[in-house]
């Protein structure tokens, strides 16, 4: 089904070229409950133009809901010095996909506009933030529709700090962005020893919409054997 057919359960290959890096791993039927054997790449790449380019592939023998996201924290100030909530934002989005108490999606979509969650043009993070910090949430942790067609490259968000003058724009295939400002850190100690207190750090994952297998009316994360999922995401960062 996949040239990682191969390899035994649970194992990760990594292959390094220059400034590329691949990673695999194969689950067999019945991992984690799951039905059919998953081979799943991913693949990360610095481009000459200060990008880094992430690529997924995946296969299946059996169908399978899937969805892959990339979590990285980042703070364009750099580890340690201070919240994110100075940054600002600009999502290329009009609606969302709104949650309940225990932050699971409803299954409906609404507009940004008028409500805390409206980055239509380019704000700080504070308002939104602060605004939503007394939600089950605490802060800004939803999930946004991209707009333009699903599977074309298409800009996501735009990030800019500015204390450090540094930007990072979103470019992705994928449908919904989850946008997170660090609600549930709480003093971890991370990356150098640097301590990362509550929102020190914002998060922009490309995805497929969360609780999607259980919402018929979000674009579908279904994956049939013979089909090959894909996606790609690309940080770009200017300074």
């Amino acid at each position: 089904m996949s040239v990682f057919s191969h390899w035994p359960n649970r194992i990760t290959a990594l292959r390094f070229l220059g400034a590329f890096v691949l990673f695999g791993l194969l689950t067999v039927i019945g991992d984690e409950g799951y039905p059919g054997d998953l081979a799943v790449s991913v693949s990360y790449t610095l481009t000459e133009g200060n990008a880094l380019v992430i690529e997924y592939e995946a296969s299946t023998s059996a169908p399978t809901h899937l969805n892959l996201t990339h979590h990285s924290y980042f703070n364009l100030s750099g580890a340690g010095s201070g919240t994110v909530l100075d940054h600002e934002l600009q999502l290329f989005s009009s609606r969302y996909t709104p949650t309940d108490g225990t932050l699971i999606p409803t299954g409906e979509t609404k507009p940004i506009a008028s409500t805390p969650l409206d980055f239509r043009t380019l704000k700080p993070l504070r308002g939104g933030a602060e605004a939503l910090a007394a939600s089950a949430a605490l802060g800004i942790d939803h999930n946004f529709i991209i707009e333009g067609t699903q599977g074309a490259m298409r800009t996501a968000a735009y990030l800019h700090d500015p204390a450090s003058r540094r930007s990072m724009t979103v470019n992705s295939t994928e449908p919904g962005l989850q946008v997170y400002t660090g609600n549930f850190l709480s003093g971890q100690t991370g990356k150098s020893g640097q301590v990362y207190p509550q929102r020190s750090a914002v998060c922009l994952e490309t995805q497929h919409f969360p609780d999607t297998p259980n919402q018929p009316n979000f674009p579908t994360t279904l994956l049939l054997p013979g089909d090959t999922y894909t996606q790609r995401t690309e940080y770009s960062f200017k300074w």
